[in-house]
């Protein structure tokens, strides 16, 4: 069920990759309220700032539905590996305020990741999976979840993966751009997951912020379907017209890392669908839509 009463809506992370399709999806909503606020507006390490961002906000959303997105994250994988203290109160810390302040005060709608599984499922992760992260990353998103969770009250955590967009970096944008730059490229085939345009997802995320009635605690939200970080960039050089073949298998070893990448992240959305949500269209299609908006630099 949604509403269509006006909402009031925070988008946190806003100037990031999938805040900017946050914040185009909501712009579609003309008699909503949307606040978006970024790093130059609260500081996440900063318990204080997060907390009155979050008051102030709710203050002058008297008499609306208060929506709070949070779309925002430590999201530099291999540098969390050396500064996880940083990426602990980010990722773990302060989801965990903000669903504080939220509580009986209106709904959090919270981002998290493939990264908080071990990766060497070989079926898709339910929701109800067990979670074993292997990287500082995954760790620190799990704890966030957990955070929210130990509050208890209107919110929902929804884990997603491989998220691309126009904004931001990503391998999308990568490989488009190597497609210029490079008679050939080289491109790990161990490692699975669902490609998940950011515009879909935010569409998703809004969505399940506007419903009215309760929705689970956690769920999974990606482009259906499953291939390789080298059958993607074989379909992007296809998207872009360019002969696939000069992307090249290889694998994961040949890449080390200082943190370890999952080797499966398919997530299983159907209890998104079972929520009475949208069901999420194949990566393919989204791939195909998403790079007729162009994607190079």
């Amino acid at each position: 069920m949604s509403t269509a009463s006006p909402i009031s809506w925070l988008v946190t992370g806003a100037r990031g990759q999938l805040g900017h399709d946050l914040l185009g999806v909501l712009s579609g909503r003309p008699d909503d309220q949307v606040t978006a606020v970024g790093r130059a507006e609260v500081d996440l390490t900063d318990e204080s700032s997060v907390r009155a961002t979050v008051r102030d906000w709710l203050d002058r959303s008297a008499g609306s539905r208060a929506v709070l997105l949070n779309a925002a994250a430590y999201t530099a994988v291999d540098p969390a590996e050396t500064d996880e203290a940083t990426a602990q109160v980010v990722n773990g810390a302060a989801p965990g305020w903000l669903a504080e302040e939220m509580a009986g005060r209106g709904r959090l709608v919270h981002v998290s990741t493939d990264y908080v599984f071990d990766g060497s499922a070989t079926e898709p992760y339910r929701v109800d999976s067990p979670t074993a992260p292997r990287s500082a990353y995954g760790r620190t998103k799990l704890a966030g979840e957990q955070a929210i969770a130990a509050v208890g009250d209107d919110a929902t955590v929804v884990r997603t993966a491989w998220v691309y967009g126009r904004h931001g970096g990503n391998f999308v944008r990568t490989m488009t751009n190597l497609e210029a730059q490079r008679e050939t490229l080289s491109v790990v085939d161990d490692q699975v997951g669902s490609p998940t345009w950011s515009a879909d997802l935010a569409a998703g995320l809004v969505e399940l912020g506007e419903r009215v009635d309760a929705v689970p605690p956690v769920l999974h939200c990606t482009n259906s379907g499953q291939v390789s970080w080298f059958g993607l960039a074989r379909a992007v050089f296809e998207e872009l017209g360019a002969d696939p073949e000069r992307v090249q298998p290889t694998t994961t070893d040949a890449f080390p890392r200082p943190a370890p990448r999952p080797a499966y992240s398919v997530l299983d959305g159907s209890a998104w669908g079972a929520a009475g949500l949208t069901p999420t269209r194949p990566w393919r299609e989204a791939l195909h839509v998403a790079m007729q908006q162009g994607f190079r630099d």
